[in-house]
This record gives C-alpha cells, sequence and structure tokens, in this order.
C-alpha cells in the first residue's frame, strides 16, 4: 500500500496517511511546544500560540484510524518513524519527541479491583490472601472527606461511590479531589508499571508507544477533565519521551517483555 504524508496546520499539526484513493487513513495530531504538556487542556486551550521557530518539542497527543477494518495492525513504528523523519528535516530545532497519552483502561481495571472488594464478606480483609488496595492513612483520609455523604462506609467503598458517580463531583470538589490524588496516582503507576497481559503492559495505549520506542516519564494528575478522560482514565495522562533508536528500543523490549521507565520518571506532584 502507498501512504502519503500531509503536515497541515503549524502548531498544532495533523499529519495524514492517506492511500491512493485520498481517503485519510490514520491521523496523528501532533502540537509544537516550548516545552512537554502536563495536560491536553494546556494544549488545545493553547492561546496565543508559540511562534514555531521557538518550539522545542513535538509532542504527540492522539493519532486515531479512520478504518476499522485496522483495528489490530500495529502501524506504530512506521507512522511515528515516519512522522519523525519529516518534522527533523522542516524544523531541525525540535529537539524532544514526546507524547501525552490517555490511559483508556485504568479506570475500568481499578473499578473492578475496588468492587471486589467492597463486596467481599465481613472480614475478609483482614485475611492475608486479601489484597489491600487503600493503605491505612489513604482509607482514613478518604472516609474523614465523605463523613456526611458516605456514613459508615469502608475506604473501599467511599473510593467506588466516588469514582461512579455519573456527574463526576468528585473532579470539581477540592476536598475529595485531595483524598483521591494519592490513591489515585499510587494505583495508576502500579497499573502502568506492573500489570501485564502476556508479558505486556496491560494498558491498550502504553503497550502501543512502549513497544514503538517511548519511555513513560511521568503521570500527569487531571491532565485531561473531558468526561471521556475522567470515565476512562481518571483524569490521569501519561508523559512519554520518544527514544532515538526507535527499531532497536522497541526489538529490545519486545525481546524483554518489559515496561522501560526513565530514571527521572517520576510522579505529578513530587
Amino acid at each position: 500500500m502507498c501512504l502519503s504524508l500531509t503536515l497541515l496546520l503549524l502548531n498544532t499539526g495533523c499529519l495524514t496517511f492517506d492511500v491512493l484513493s485520498g481517503e485519510p487513513l490514520i491521523f496523528i495530531e501532533v502540537a509544537l511546544l516550548k516545552n512537554v504538556a502536563q495536560t491536553i487542556q494546556a494544549i488545545l486551550w493553547d492561546d496565543p500560540p508559540i511562534p514555531e521557530s521557538e518550539a522545542s518539542c513535538a509532542l504527540f497527543y492522539s493519532i486515531s484510524s479512520t478504518q476499522s477494518g485496522l483495528a489490530g495492525i500495529n502501524l506504530g513504528k512506521f507512522l511515528i518513524k515516519r512522522v519523525i523523519t519529516l518534522v527533523k528535516q522542516d524544523m531541525p530545532h525540535i529537539s524532544t519527541f514526546a507524547t501525552l497519552s490517555p490511559i483508556p483502561g485504568y479506570m475500568q481495571w481499578l473499578l473492578c479491583k475496588l468492587a471486589s472488594q467492597a463486596q467481599a464478606p465481613s472480614g475478609a480483609s483482614d485475611s492475608p490472601f486479601m489484597e489491600r488496595l487503600l493503605e491505612p492513612n489513604e482509607e482514613s483520609v478518604l472516609i474523614n472527606s465523605s463523613r456526611e455523604t458516605y456514613a459508615g462506609k469502608s475506604g473501599t467503598e467511599v473510593m467506588l461511590n466516588m469514582l461512579t458517580s455519573t456527574n463526576y463531583d468528585w473532579a470539581s470538589n477540592a476536598e475529595m479531589l485531595s483524598a483521591l490524588k494519592p490513591p489515585l496516582m499510587r494505583l495508576c503507576a502500579r497499573y502502568l508499571l506492573q500489570e501485564k497481559k502476556r508479558g505486556k503492559a496491560l494498558d491498550s495505549v502504553a503497550n502501543f508507544h512502549l513497544q514503538n520506542g517511548a519511555m513513560i516519564e511521568r503521570i500527569n494528575w487531571m491532565a485531561d477533565r473531558s468526561e471521556k478522560g475522567l470515565r476512562q482514565s481518571g483524569g490521569w495522562r501519561t508523559s512519554k519521551r520518544m527514544l532515538k533508536h526507535i527499531s532497536e528500543q522497541a526489538t529490545y523490549r519486545l525481546l524483554r517483555m518489559s515496561v522501560a521507565t526513565s530514571r527521572r520518571w517520576r510522579l505529578e506532584g513530587e
């Protein structure tokens, strides 16, 4: 199949891969910034945009296919290498290539864990075989922050009820956000770095980027406040830095079946 590339915008670029008929196949959206943005709002609401000559970072924030028949086909290595090559040719002053990625499987994984614990028989939490999702101090803070709303509930039940509220009240409540941030941050790091499926990262987006030469550098709190972002990722997004030698790194990572993280990788707020 013959593919072509077109750079449509300057400060927020949209690269389209087309088939010969001219029908769009895949869209890759790239923002040109001074530094790696920590929230999707900072990218979409960039006003005014910086001059192209001042940009030093190309941030990939959306990759989407228009063809359902491509589902499950990993074109990532070719696409990312091609985009980076084109950007380097046209804008040699760009030195950093990174992503600001959603974590679409995080909340589904977490809510299943919370529901399982909340439904456990009384006293089961004391069993050495029962997984404890919350640290004692996290549970205390959650209970104290919701005495009026969820009186008599355990910390696990409080967290589950907060996160499953249909109008996402917790995302606009400072006290709830303060109580939820530590456990959500810790469990998000666990989900990205430790949870695996057949030896690979459980999260589909993380697995896509890690297989194609990226390295997790940071997780960002309230980086996506959209309804979809809160529902799928709990508002979190990850910053991943593209390595210089994509093909070699991707091959090495596939052989090791491990999640790579930067030595400077950190949780947002540290």
